[in-house]
């Protein structure tokens, strides 16, 4: 337990350095480090995965409350949007958790990675979207919740690689589109969350200091530090050439991926 802890103490500094530099979710570069820890540390092959993607959405809750209350503070958050978009995210994220329970781990592994190769590839292109001249609906809000949710619990995330991109394709602001999906972040964490540590209670063979899919010294040694180094990555980046280094760290995402697939 101390070494899983100190472990995550020591990258979550710079899982927080990288996500306030690069304005992404912590989940993208969690999942692939816990993935690595808890299979190098002997956890399950069989549920390595799930403890992953679970603990990943644990540590979203606690740096999505600290996001949501600096974007509304700003009056970036357009709760009107939040409020369509919540309650799908919010079932999605629970049906996610469900079946991502029944999969086996290497299905999970393939999944994610695939997920990674797109975004790599998404950031080096800096692809976006094309955008549409009208307001978006609150059916297509409610419906894209639950797409949304259920996508974000199956790989760990808290959802702005796909929120970000449908606010956009309606032209929103990008200091909105940001804030909303920071906003939608929380239910996805939480209720995702909670429904791994359920899914796996009571499960044989889960390592020590777990609640069912989700690793209490693990999540402890990563919000303890990502919290502090996220604002410095967040002032670095109005100092450093962050399109050149996001091309770079496209392509260490691009690696990492190629190396899930293999």
């Amino acid at each position: 337990m101390l070494e899983i802890f100190l472990y995550c103490l020591s990258f979550g500094g710079l899982a927080g350095l990288v996500a306030g530099l690069f304005g992404i979710g912590g989940g993208i570069i969690l999942v692939p480090f816990f993935l690595w820890l808890f299979s190098s540390r002997g956890f399950p092959q069989d549920a390595v995965m799930h403890i992953a993607v679970a603990t990943s959405l644990a540590t979203i809750i606690i740096t999505s409350i600290a996001s949501v209350f600096a974007h509304h503070r700003l009056g970036a958050v357009l709760w009107d949007v939040v409020y369509k978009l919540a309650p799908g995210v919010f079932i999605g994220a629970v049906t996610g958790a469900a079946v991502a329970d029944k999969l086996p781990t290497e299905t999970l592994r393939l999944i994610f990675a695939s997920y990674l190769l797109i975004v790599s590839m998404e950031m080096a292109m800096q692809w976006r979207p094309k955008t549409i001249q009208k307001k978006v609906s609150s059916p297509t809000l409610r419906i894209s919740g639950i797409v949304i949710g259920a996508l974000s619990s199956i790989l760990g995330i808290g959802g702005g690689t796909l929120t970000v991109p449908l606010l956009s394709r309606y032209n929103y602001p990008m200091r909105n589109t940001v804030a909303i999906s920071s906003a939608c972040g929380l239910p996805i964490a939480i209720s995702g969350s909670i429904s791994f540590a359920l899914l796996g209670y009571g499960k044989t063979g889960l390592p020590e200091g777990s609640i069912g899919y989700v690793d209490w010294p693990a999540f402890l040694g990563i919000v303890l530090t990502s919290i502090l180094f996220a604002p410095v990555g967040a002032k670095l980046a109005h100092k450093l050439p962050t399109r050149s280094l996001k091309r770079f760290f496209a392509l260490l995402l691009f690696l990492v991926a190629v190396k899930m697939l293999w």
